[in-house]
């Protein structure tokens, strides 16, 4: 909205959505204040994501190994060692979620005191 002010001056009022992203622009600028529930947040990723990192590079890894010992076998006729290579990613494949378990839950137990603290803030 355009118009004067008593000195006059003039002044202009962005509409809403140009607010909103004046707005969010401006976030870009300013430093971040982290509350409670996004620590929360951050918590539970911070538990969860070496799990899952360690139990992707392992599935990738071993489905690698299984396509090796598949080439081997279909492709240059060596039979026991695309076997054994096959085995080993088949394995390795089938280690890749209980990977992901374990890590998990060991951060869990170091994390719970943290997450259970904030938790009994927020619901407090």
């Amino acid at each position: 909205m355009e118009g004067t002010n008593n000195n006059g001056a003039f002044n202009y009022t962005y509409s809403s959505k140009q607010q909103e992203e004046v707005k969010k622009i401006r976030q870009q600028y300013t430093p971040r204040e982290e509350n409670k529930m996004e620590q929360l947040r951050n918590l539970d990723q911070s538990a969860k994501k070496p799990g899952m990192i360690a139990a992707l590079a392992a599935g990738t890894i071993s489905s690698l190994f299984l396509g090796a010992g598949m080439a081997c076998i279909m492709e240059w006729d060596l039979f026991a060692i695309g076997i054994v290579v096959g085995i080993v990613g088949m394995i390795g494949v089938s280690l890749a979620y209980p990977i992901y378990n374990a890590m998990t839950k060991k951060q869990r137990e170091k994390l719970a005191p943290q997450i259970i603290q904030l938790s009994n803030e927020l619901m407090s």
